[in-house]
């Protein structure tokens, strides 16, 4: 097997003159490089490999053919449980097929996808893809692995065509070659007052200690400390990563492409479950009439009234959450603690929530902090240290719940979570979990400190959203659901999240989008943003153009706490409701397709909001787009940031790319000035693409009984439509249905197939029409052999349902076919041109 063994002569040689003519250089490196020097043969149990060398444990363990995990102990002992089972899920890894050599100076591990060789002396370990490319070095130099009184941490050499994505919820850049980040969850300690903004370099609410390179490898550091990247800022030609404690332990996964690092990632943390159904439709927030300063407003006449409004203007939304004024503030805590107790306003919130699910409303939720308080009747926060279910702190002082014992979980939901459960609340909107062991956004409070609270602080979120997740799937007898702020490592398994509080102004709409390019990146899906932003009276025209992005989000969440208008779309003018009200339905419209897209997430890793990268790692162009996304696998999007503007630039990677509005085609791997009238979100499709959809629905209560296929033809291309009962859990048994729908365009004629439904999910029968875009009208269509009749106009095809047949509109360049088949068979199609 060919290796880079010019490269390997090279550093032999670099070492022989060190030897020869640096003695002194040398003991400074075997000093810095506390690695050491291998003193024993390495033994092996399994997949691992144990190294001994005079300063620690090394062991390098394979837990699939393309992906190792990499740990050392000064102490020779290794802590099983440091993530506290929060960030991995998976340790039963199958036998790998692992052969060992020795040579002079090295060991190698070689599996059918990876090598791995370790030095004897200094230690250093390098990584090769199975075609011998050198994929990852340390830097000798630099001290290579490192652990000593400031932590644990390992330099690398970063080559020149390296480029470097993930990290978490980044708002500064999507590519950070050449950049130093701090991982540590928060949102940064400086507020400049006049904008109430935070500041978008240190913003910080998932990070996620997880990257992949251009040069086809990935690198997870298993941590729940705070951690410092530095790639490539001090020396452009090396990376480093550090964490300020506990042992070294990283995972190093090899892929030639990213979207296999991210499968092998979240193989390691957990793949995000499936929201319900409904879920995919459009969430709406409310301070219930009343923000803070204006609570005396709150009502739940408001929270009615809005829940019957958005019905009556025809605006679908599936879920409700009332934020933070509905609650009692305490004693002690104020606005940034629960007491499970309504402020007085609420005349009868059971009512509430009956009227509220007889409008069809498919869950209505609650905000909640994960501090005690004291209201005026249940006094949680005595009784709980009573009970000692806070997390403890000194002089009983601590008013956390203690997500981290299951106990102190069950004692927090049937004293405090069950007072509102039992009222009708589906779900928590869980804020703040940045305050445990930091300084919290709505009081002074710090909450626990020292060694311990640095350890969780990472970790607090994870448990903090994992609590409802469960209990409420539990008691709601469906799929888990929760809406959070704050994450780590881990979180796309508790979904979904929200990007934080920024305010309605167009410097942060960019970021925003940034933000959500890069929890994509980092192996979470489920991703949302206050459309319109959050503080402050949006101008209308930002107004639409952020919802228009927000409703080609993965999730689509409308809330904002600009008193009165709370980015309800009829506050801000009647262009800007009937635009709100067109993306809207167009997206319950494009259900079908979100949904098929969350479960290939579900499935593989892979979130719907892609950065272009993401699919298109090779082409240097996308390396620093961070204003266009794939959404799902067919539709690029580009949403105008920039106000009053009239045009774009739009850059389309390879391949062909049909314009939505207009089906007119573009070459691929170029760029495009695209005129943006307000009413238009540039959207591309990409040829072959089939995108599934239904009408308008109730998504908590209607099934759709025709599916609609617009296809862009080109080439030969496929999609799996995905199917199964939108609510249980049934699904990962394997109780769901899919649909293949193929279309192969030839010389003289379009070819569509559309298979009966496969899989243990029993599919309600439903019919299908197609859409395909094209230039001139058919000579001929046939279903099954058998030629449907053509209609004269689009309103006599429309009007002859159930009727076949097809109709060609030349303005809008697309063809209309209703077929005579449905679900319960096969289904052929042939479009002569």
């Amino acid at each position: 097997m060919p290796r880079e063994w010019s490269y390997v002569s090279r550093q032999l040689f670099i070492r022989g003159l060190v030897l020869l003519c640096v003695p002194l250089f040398i003991g400074i490196v075997e000093a810095k490089a506390s690695a050491g020097e291998i003193e024993s043969e390495p033994e092996r149990e399994g997949n691992v490999i144990r190294f001994s060398t005079t300063s620690l444990e090394l062991q390098i363990e394979f837990c699939t053919p393309s992906m190792v995990r990499i740990r050392s102990s000064r102490d020779r002992e290794f802590d099983e449980d440091a993530g506290l089972g929060l960030m991995v899920t998976r340790h039963d890894w199958p036998a790998v097929a692992v052969s060992t050599a020795e040579e002079t100076d090295f060991y190698e591990l070689e599996s059918e996808q990876l090598l791995v060789r370790v030095y004897k002396s200094p230690v250093q370990l390098e990584f090769y893809s199975s075609d011998g490319t050198l994929l990852s070095t340390e830097r000798i130099e630099d001290g290579g692995m490192v652990q000593d009184e400031a932590g644990v941490s390992v330099h690398k050499k970063l080559h020149d065509e390296e480029q470097v994505f993930g990290f978490g919820q980044r708002m500064d850049f999507v590519n950070q070659r050449g950049k130093q980040l701090e991982l540590t969850v928060g949102r940064g300690m400086g507020r400049p007052h006049i904008i109430g903004a935070y500041n978008i370099l240190e913003a910080n609410y998932s990070p996620v200690p997880f990257f992949m390179s251009t040069r086809g490898y990935g690198t997870f550091l298993h941590t729940p400390y705070t951690s410092n990247w530095d790639m490539g800022k001090s020396d452009p030609g090396a990376y480093s990563f550090q964490a300020e404690g506990g042992e070294l332990d990283y995972y190093f996964m090899a892929g030639a492409e990213f979207p296999s690092l991210l499968d092998q990632y979240t193989s390691v943390t957990g793949k995000s479950p499936l929201l319900p159904k409904f879920a995919h439709g459009l969430h709406v927030g409310t301070y219930s009439g009343g923000t803070w300063g204006y609570e005396k407003h709150t009502s739940t006449d408001y929270v009615v009234n809005l829940g019957r409004k958005f019905r009556e203007k025809n605006i679908p939304v599936d879920l409700i959450h009332l934020d933070s004024t509905w609650r009692m503030f305490g004693e002690q805590g104020g606005s940034g603690a629960t007491t499970f107790e309504w402020r007085e306003t609420f005349d009868d919130p059971e009512a509430m929530f009956d009227q509220l699910y007889e409008m069809g409303y498919s869950m209505v939720g609650v905000h909640v902090r994960p501090r005690y308080d004291n209201g005026k009747q249940y006094k949680l926060l005595d009784r709980a240290r009573e009970a000692g279910m806070v997390y403890p702190e000194p002089d009983n002082a601590g008013e956390f719940v203690n997500f981290f014992d299951q106990e102190a979980v069950d004692w927090w939901w049937e004293n405090g979570a069950m007072k509102v459960v039992s009222q009708g609340a589906m779900f928590f909107k869980t804020d703040e979990g940045s305050a445990f062991g930091r300084k919290a956004n709505e009081s002074d409070k710090t909450g626990p400190t020292g060694p311990e609270a640095e350890r969780l602080h990472n970790l607090f979120p994870l448990a903090y959203a994992k609590a409802p997740f469960e209990k409420f799937s539990e008691h709601n007898e469906m799929r888990g659901f929760n809406l959070t702020r704050e994450g780590y490592a881990g979180i796309q398994r508790y979904p979904y999240l929200w990007a934080g509080d920024w305010p309605s102004e167009w410097q942060y709409f960019k970021p925003v989008i940034r933000a959500g390019l890069n929890m994509g990146l980092s192996g979470v899906g489920y991703w949302s943003h206050n459309m319109g932003g959050f503080e402050h009276d949006p101008d209308p025209e930002l107004y639409i153009r952020w919802s228009q992005f927000g409703l080609f989000s993965p999730i689509a969440h409308l809330f904002g706490m600009d008193h009165p208008g709370y980015k309800e779309p009829w506050s801000y003018g009647e262009e800007a409701e009937r635009i709100f009200k067109q993306y809207d339905r167009m997206r319950y419209r494009f259900i079908p397709y979100i949904y098929s897209e969350a479960y290939q997430m579900h499935r593989t890793g892979m979130p719907m909001m892609r950065a272009l990268v993401l699919e298109y790692q090779d082409d240097e162009n996308t390396h620093d787009i961070d204003d266009q996304y794939l959404f799902g696998r067919n539709l690029l999007i580009a949403p105008v940031t920039t106000k009053g503007a009239q045009t774009r630039v739009v850059y389309l990677p390879e391949g062909t790319w049909y314009g939505y509005w207009s089906g007119e085609p573009y070459e691929g791997k170029r760029y495009y000035n695209i005129v943006t009238p307000l009413e238009k979100l540039p959207i591309f499709v990409k040829a072959g693409g089939i995108l599934p959809q239904q009408k308008v629905l109730n998504l908590g209560r209607e099934t759709a009984d025709t599916i609609n296929l617009e296809i862009f033809p080109g080439g030969e291309s496929s999609y799996d439509i995905y199917d199964d009962d939108g609510k249980s859990k049934a699904y990962e048994s394997g109780d769901y249905a899919i649909t293949e729908v193929s279309a192969k365009e030839e010389a003289e004629q379009t070819l569509v197939s559309i298979k009966a439904p496969r899989g243990d999910y029993k599919l309600a029968e439903r019919s299908y029409t197609l859409k395909i875009r094209r230039d001139s009208a058919p000579e001929s269509v046939t279903e099954e052999s058998s030629r449907l009749p053509a209609f004269s106009a689009l309103s006599e095809y429309e009007n002859s349902q159930p009727q076949a047949g097809w109709y060609f509109d030349e303005e809008a360049g697309a063809l209309y076919v209703r077929l005579a088949g449905s679900s319960q068979n096969d289904i052929s199609v042939v479009v002569k041109k």
